[in-house]
């Protein structure tokens, strides 16, 4: 989603294409692929030439009704419509000059993001309970529909929830802020309860084809690792969870890949009772997940409490951003700059 995008309708009755910067995977139809073979694709959760291209043969094979010969016509029709090579890093730079950034609402946690939150990439926020994950979730649902130049990103928001805690109150509060309407704001969110590690990513699947009816710009999965806690115990599972995980959180960079929105996950923290930290009194909370989480993440976001409403947020890990902090304040009408 580029940063010269005219304001939309969020609900424009216009060609699907301009919902998503993706293609179609219903445009391999004039490339010789028969509308059967679509239709297989699309029920396998391949909305997007983007998706064919990206998938491993592996992956295409286990789609009932595609077979080998099938397989390697469809990558390399995909393949001729992505560009899956080298690119100059001149060009990358200039892709990166239109990344669309989403306020968090807080002047200091924009300025600490370097602009807020980047579109296209994963943005992981972990911290103890109560300290602000949800409510800053709450707060990018409603940010991400302003216009652009409000630091919005002109889309719609999708969340799943799996520990029941999404409040469509506190959209409407933030709302508010913005003097906008409350009831189209609750129009544009769409969200889900996930039960189980297997629903949850199902829903992924949900989403993608959700993406290419209507343009979204963020995508929300408060917490991301929740069920895993409970689904998978004890260290006889510890494998079988990560790799589940795993590809959870590959799908979720896919999406941020092919349709160009912001994808934040929350996490939950672990207080590690061994080791250097405990003895000598350092942090003890560290994020779950492993290194799985940690390499799929672009960014890592670490939130902590700080006096009565403040909250304190450090750049955990980044490509780009340098380690430090900000403080931010969670008010009644969502996340903004603490009160001097």
């Amino acid at each position: 989603m580029e940063a010269t995008a005219s304001t939309v309708s969020l609900n424009a009755d216009e060609d699907l294409d301009d919902f998503t910067p993706a293609k179609l995977v219903k445009t391999l139809e004039k490339n010789g692929i028969t509308a059967g073979d679509i239709k297989k694709l699309q029920d396998a959760g391949y909305y997007t030439v983007e998706a064919v291209a990206y998938a491993t043969k592996k992956d295409l094979l286990a789609i009932k009704g595609i077979s080998e010969a099938k397989a390697d016509k469809l990558q390399l029709e995909a393949s001729k419509m992505v560009m899956m090579g080298f690119k100059s890093a001149t060009e990358v730079h200039q892709t990166r000059a239109n990344i669309v950034y989403i306020t968090t609402g807080s002047k200091e946690l924009d300025k600490l993001l370097g602009g807020g939150i980047e579109t296209g990439s994963i943005t992981e926020i972990f911290g103890e309970f109560r300290s602000g994950k949800s409510q800053l979730c709450h707060t990018l649902a409603v940010n991400c529909q302003l216009p652009i130049s409000m630091g919005g990103a002109e889309g719609k928001c999708l969340y799943i929830d799996t520990e029941n805690t999404f409040r469509p109150e506190r959209l409407i509060a933030v709302a508010e802020k913005y003097k906008i309407n409350g009831q189209s704001v609750l129009d544009n969110v769409a969200c889900a309860r996930a039960f189980n590690t297997d629903h949850q990513t199902k829903l992924l699947l949900l989403a993608s084809a959700m993406m290419t009816e209507a343009r979204y710009a963020l995508l929300i999965v408060d917490s991301a690792t929740g069920l895993y806690r409970t689904d998978y115990t004890g260290r006889g599972e510890l494998s079988a969870r990560q790799v589940h995980l795993g590809r959870f959180l590959r799908m979720l960079l896919r999406l941020a890949d092919e349709h160009g929105i912001a994808v934040v996950i929350t996490n939950q923290v672990v207080a590690q009772v061994d080791g250097a930290a405990s003895m000598f009194g350092g942090d003890q909370k560290k994020p779950i997940g492993g290194h799985i989480l940690a390499h799929s993440s672009t960014t890592r976001l670490y939130l902590r409490k700080g006096r009565g409403e403040t909250r304190i947020c450090k750049v955990y890990d980044s490509p780009c951003l340098p380690e430090s902090e900000a403080t931010f304040a969670i008010n009644p009408d969502g996340i903004g700059d603490v009160k001097e």
